[in-house]
């Protein structure tokens, strides 16, 4: 009982912060968590830590948790490992390609731009990050899977922070660009274009903005 409320508290908080419905710098109160979810403080304390390893909340001694806000140095490094890790995913994944790997994609890829052009905020920002993690996923390399959700959890904070413009679109039509060019076992291209895709996302970000603010209750009753 106590394992299953704690892990419907991170996913529940985990989805709001990459949804962008707690913002960088909310603040995380254990009793407003507790009396939200109807559980301890003792749970809420280790469904914070737990997220506290994913560096996507921040532990202060005697004053709390609080929704993590990534530097710009961190934000840097974010991508140039995420640049690292999956121009060699590609790679790896051309030499491995199906014609069933491609349709899972395409497929992917659909339902992106249906959420995009429905303006479905959260859920083209799930889907536009999970494209990632399901070409590992596909891949059969649950490592590496969790690796990316993990990295794709925190550029989604450094994108709400940081992003200038609305890039969903543009991001979209580059995956099917990518998945054209793994479905033709172009192996140059294919890797050409993520490391592109990702320089865009990066390229796209305003290091001078200002931070937003939200609020905790109206965050997890959305």
């Amino acid at each position: 009982m106590e394992t299953s409320s704690t892990h419907q508290i991170v996913e529940s908080l985990t989805r709001a912060i990459v949804e962008h419905r707690l913002h960088p710098g909310t603040k995380l109160a254990e009793q407003k968590l507790a009396d939200h979810f109807g559980v301890s403080r003792t749970l809420v304390r280790q469904a914070l830590f737990q997220l506290s390893q994913n560096r996507l909340i921040r532990l202060e001694p005697a004053r709390g948790a609080f929704v993590a806000a990534p530097s710009v140095d961190e934000a840097r490094q974010v991508f140039a490992v995420r640049r690292m890790l999956e121009v060699e995913m590609t790679r790896a994944f051309v030499r491995q390609v199906t014609p069933t790997k491609i349709k899972a994609l395409r497929e992917h890829v659909a339902q992106e731009k249906q959420a995009v052009a429905s303006q479905d905020v959260s859920g083209r920002t799930e889907l536009l990050g999970d494209f990632h993690v399901r070409m590992a996923e596909l891949m059969g390399n649950q490592v590496l899977a969790e690796l990316l959700s993990e990295l794709i959890s925190r550029c989604a904070l450094i994108t709400l922070m940081y992003q200038s413009t609305n890039a969903a679109e543009h991001s979209n039509e580059e995956h099917a660009d990518i998945v054209k060019a793994l479905a033709a076992k172009d192996e140059t291209l294919a890797v050409r274009l993520m490391d592109e895709h990702l320089l865009h996302v990066e390229e796209g970000l305003t290091f001078d903005r200002k931070l937003p603010t939200n609020d905790l209750s109206l965050a997890l009753s959305t």
